[in-house]
């Protein structure tokens, strides 16, 4: 439990933290606090999200459908600042393995909203949307060790 604790914290073994990652670093907060505050916001998440999908079939919900999924999923991604520090979090959200998954997502969640607010193109937030969900499980199955193999071996299985 404690090398997890170690991991989830920042402070690896073979890893030197600089002055800039002790400052920023969300060790300052105890390891129970950062467990709490995740599943907070991770649930905080889930909910705007299951919120927002639930507003979609209201009259005129696509807008509320945009900003509670897009926030859902903003939540849920910056839930894990909690556990690893926000320095840690956006170092390894733009490491090589993450950063087309990282960028998409991140794009997505500006274009869902520019789709719904500026052009008022309720099809286009939709699919915007649709490309989130799927940016955000390939990023989140980066963390998993041979996660994306699998998939894809599924995936051209499946095709074949």
């Amino acid at each position: 439990m404690d090398k997890l604790r170690r991991v989830l914290s920042g402070q690896e073994e073979n890893e030197e933290l600089g002055l800039t990652a002790q400052v920023f670093d969300a060790s300052t907060l105890s390891y129970s606090t950062r467990v709490k505050w995740f599943v907070i916001c991770f649930a905080g998440g889930i909910l705007c999200s299951i919120l927002g999908t639930a507003l979609l079939f209201v009259p005129n919900g696509i807008k509320l459908f945009a900003v509670f999924y897009t926030l859902g999923n903003v939540a849920a991604l910056s839930s894990t600042c909690f556990l690893m520090g926000p320095i840690k979090q956006l170092k390894r959200m733009f490491e090589k393995t993450r950063l087309i998954a990282t960028l998409v997502m991140l794009l997505c969640f500006a274009l869902t909203l520019c789709a719904v607010f500026w052009w008022h193109k309720k099809g286009l937030a939709i699919i915007f949307c649709i490309l989130q969900f799927l940016a955000m499980t390939w990023y989140s199955i980066s963390y998993i060790p041979f996660a994306r193999d699998a998939v894809m071996k599924c995936f051209t299985t499946c095709l074949s």
